[in-house]
């Protein structure tokens, strides 16, 4: 996909809903979506994102036809897929735990609102950046990812999705995930 990036959060007209999704959504809910895919498609170094509720729910994916991957039967390996062990529900468990604990960080040492969180391993990124509700946009990415350029766009992502995100469009977005299951 090389679209432009849109100045709103429409996606561009004709743009069609990604492939298994979408139908029986509202605009807002693809609009959001598209903007999901083209972060992932369009930014080098990227290996999966989620939308995270304020709760800890599992809002939106990269990949949500992995979003309850059970995991393989006990005693075997899970194949390496491009989120924490393949499933974007993984990736929302780590997204909220580690918000949680910056939080609780930021409250003991009287700092004030985390804004993003950035954790650099041997094999990949994990960037954490608070959405305005109070959900949280997460991005595992490759170890020699450029980290500015994946924190300018979750920037911009953020900045577009951010005042959509009402309470009925993250319900209409959680029973999409619970569907998708």
């Amino acid at each position: 996909m090389n679209a432009q990036a849109p100045t709103g959060t429409q996606a561009p007209t004709g743009t069609p809903a990604p492939t298994g999704f979408g139908r029986g959504l509202s605009s807002q809910a693809r609009n959001l979506h598209w903007l999901l895919t083209n972060l992932v498609d369009e930014v080098p170094g990227i290996r999966s994102v989620a939308v995270v509720s304020s709760d800890g729910l599992l809002l939106l994916a990269s990949d949500p036809g992995l979003a309850a991957d059970p995991g393989p039967a006990e005693g075997t390996d899970r194949p390496d897929e491009s989120g924490p062990k393949g499933s974007s529900a993984d990736l929302a468990t780590v997204v909220s735990g580690l918000a949680s604990l910056t939080n609780g960080a930021a409250k003991l040492m009287d700092g004030g609102v985390v804004k993003q969180t950035m954790v650099a391993m041997d094999e990949g990124s994990l960037f954490v950046m608070s959405i305005s509700d109070g959900s949280l946009l997460g991005v595992h990415a490759t170890p020699d990812c450029d980290m500015s350029v994946i924190a300018y766009h979750m920037a911009l992502f953020v900045g577009r999705a951010g005042h959509v995100l009402t309470p009925e469009l993250r319900t209409e977005l959680r029973q999409s995930m619970e569907n998708a299951q």
